[in-house]
């Protein structure tokens, strides 16, 4: 049994709605007629009633069409029975008409009643123009479905590609590298012995760190210091990692207001890569983040020394800067810009997107 989720009844129920609104005009614009055209020789039975018996058969072979015809032959690919049966209901509930109308005049010429020269009938259009517009009726309900089944499927894939971004974060919590945590216990359980109160920082930091991510990275938006306190813990991190000598530079303005915010782990890709490729343990290694407010846009730019390729790595911690791209599409559509500026020596990475405040 397929259950109908609540996009395809809000796209049914609008759908019906319309058509109810057309079909209930259609019906008023007689009466209407009636008081703005009144005509003393032409009672409220041959205005209204007579026009509303015209009206009527489109509206029956509408609902047949539109609840029957296209729910088990259309939308199942069988478009020639579909057009058979159609044009098959269409041809008999006409035909009948007319030949009940014509056996009505007949018989009113021998009562001596008569049909008024005035009275409207479907009798009154060629049999053929009955079915051809029956036809544009079909074609037209046919048009609206189709035109809501298209708005339908971009709403399905809208909703897909936001489940596809609330997959990729909520796989992108469980990416700060396995190997870096294991390092890290691995330095901190050394550090008991040598530096206590060192190790107890890292502890300290690392618990910070995991519960951002955990907690945190869930949420739309998160304010821009509690993202910055989490890179810092980070990089505290790292140093522990990385003992040796390392020209590390993190600086980002204090001042910002505590309204300003940045979508969760938007960032941790880019200084991860940053240690990945920026690290050695026997040459001069470099890492610089800075962060700024320019004009409506937040900066961020990270820059590395590279000692084994000059190419970053497309798939650091399982989440890439293919992923990271994708995200920044998906939350900015073209309103941001990400730069990449890559030699033997140095790798660095400007990013700009609109500055964010909360509501």
């Amino acid at each position: 049994m397929k259950l109908k989720t609540p996009l395809i009844r809000k796209q049914t129920i609008g759908e019906n709605v319309l058509y109810t609104l057309v079909f209930v005009a259609v019906y008023l614009i007689p009466i209407f007629n009636s008081f703005l055209m009144a005509e003393e020789h032409i009672d409220f039975y041959n205005k209204v009633f007579l026009a509303w018996s015209i009206i009527t058969p489109y509206l029956v072979l509408f609902l047949i069409n539109n609840y029957i015809l296209i729910r088990f032959l259309l939308n199942k690919g069988r478009y020639m029975w579909y057009v058979v049966a159609s044009l098959s209901i269409i041809t008999t509930v006409f035909t009948t008409i007319e030949l009940m109308e014509r056996n009505l005049i007949i018989s009113d010429g021998h009562s001596g009643v008569g049909v008024l020269p005035h009275q409207a009938t479907l009798a009154d259009l060629a049999w053929y123009w009955n079915i051809v517009l029956c036809v544009f009726l079909f074609a037209a309900n046919i048009g609206i479905k189709k035109f809501y089944e298209s708005m339908q499927k971009d709403e399905d894939n809208a909703r897909l590609a936001r489940e596809v971004i609330e997959a990729e974060m909520y796989y992108l919590k469980y990416q700060i590298n396995p190997h870096f945590l294991m390092n890290t216990l691995n330095n901190i359980h050394a550090l008991i012995d040598i530096d206590a109160e060192a190790a107890k920082d890292g502890i300290v930091g690392l618990s910070d760190m995991m519960r951002h991510v955990v907690y945190k990275s869930t949420a739309e938006r998160i304010p821009f210091k509690e993202d910055m306190r989490f890179l810092e813990n980070y990089i505290a991190l790292m140093k522990v990692r990385y003992s040796h000598h390392i020209d590390i530079e993190f600086n980002y303005p204090k001042t910002v207001s505590a309204e300003l915010t940045v979508p969760p782990l938007i960032f941790i890709v880019f200084v991860e890569n940053a240690f990945k490729h920026g690290v050695s343990r026997s040459k001069h290694s470099y890492i610089h983040i800075n962060m700024a407010v320019e004009e409506n846009m937040l900066v961020a730019r990270f820059e590395n020394s590279v000692h084994q390729s000059a190419q970053s790595d497309k798939s650091i911690g399982g989440v890439g800067l293919e992923n990271v791209s994708r995200r920044l599409e998906y939350i900015y559509g073209n309103n941001y810009s990400l730069d990449i500026v890559s030699d033997e020596n140095r790798y660095c990475v400007t990013l700009k997107i609109p500055k964010s405040y909360e509501s």
